[in-house]
């Protein structure tokens, strides 16, 4: 046998008890990876989740494809992490902290994602994980967050979003009076209600931010600078929705403030908002790889 087939058929094999550990891992979660799906298909707030197994494997087989990965399996290092996934899955289904069911569910599904890396060192090792870091820690975004932390966050989208469109309307010189989350002006009142924080396009224009920062940066700085920025950018995106509805149905049309453009429209402004942050992305990449001039050389 040559070197050649040797180095293939242990690629096999690793592949193989790869794909071993990540079915008793469906296997061992079942129920978790139940109820996440269920989450993901019925609150707008966990939507997101439904894209991140496909982009990481998406971005996994990118990586592996452009790329020699060299396998250099780490038992004793996946194995510890195996044994705290497990671990953590244990104390998930016995609650023995007395969490509350979503704070028990993202526990177990941490667990989860905290085996599927430890089975990646264990078949392939330390550097294999260090060469995939992105695309296994985006898996992380499966995890679903307790619901006390999905409401400080929508709280947090409400009020900020109030703000903004306050400040929307004093520069468009429109009386407005603000009290909380509710908004006055003439003709009328605007409550920022948890559908209108937009918590659902606001989480994927950060996880869609996350992809292009990885994608297309370089430098760590230039990554987290983008991505930070699409907080205050997906505020700012609520803003001009709550603001344009108003506007259009206090000067054109009140059937805007019930219409497909204010049920519906979220993905409208989440692609405007993605305009902007293409543009930023692209300013951010001219300063990694600067336009260079022609040096010109006198002679005398």
């Amino acid at each position: 046998m040559t070197l050649l087939s040797a180095n293939t058929a242990r690629n096999r094999t690793r592949y193989i008890e790869l794909s071993l550990l990540v079915v008793a891992s469906v296997t061992v979660w079942w129920s978790s990876i139940g109820l996440t799906l269920g989450l993901a298909l019925s609150n707008d707030a966990y939507t997101h989740i439904l894209l991140i197994l496909p982009v990481s494997a998406a971005l996994i087989y990118l990586e592996v494809k452009q790329s020699t990965l060299t396998a250099c399996p780490r038992e004793w290092i996946g194995a510890a992490l195996l044994a705290v996934a497990m671990g953590l899955r244990v104390l998930a289904a016995w609650n023995l902290w007395h969490v509350s069911a979503s704070a028990s569910l993202s526990l177990s599904m941490f667990a989860l994602v905290l085996w599927w890396i430890g089975s990646v060192v264990v078949c392939f090792g330390w550097q294999v994980f260090l060469s995939l870091l992105f695309p296994l820690c985006f898996l992380f975004l499966v995890v679903p967050l307790p619901a006390s932390v999905v409401d400080s966050a929508t709280v947090f989208l409400q009020h900020q979003s109030a703000i903004a469109s306050e400040i929307l309307f004093r520069a468009a010189r429109v009386p407005v009076v603000r009290h909380g989350i509710i908004l006055s002006i003439p003709d009328l009142y605007i409550e920022v209600a948890r559908e209108c924080s937009s918590i659902r396009s606001s989480t994927m224009l950060i996880v869609i931010t996350l992809i292009l920062a990885h994608l297309f940066l370089n430098s760590w700085w230039r990554k987290t600078l983008l991505v930070v920025i699409a907080i205050p950018l997906s505020v700012a995106k609520n803003a001009v929705r709550i603001f344009t509805i108003a506007e259009l149905g206090t000067r054109v049309d009140p059937a805007y403030l019930t219409g497909r453009l204010h049920h519906n429209g979220g993905f409208v402004f989440l692609g405007l908002a993605l305009v902007v942050d293409v543009g930023l992305l692209w300013v951010l990449r001219r300063g990694e790889f600067p336009s260079t001039s022609p040096t010109i050389v006198q002679e005398i």
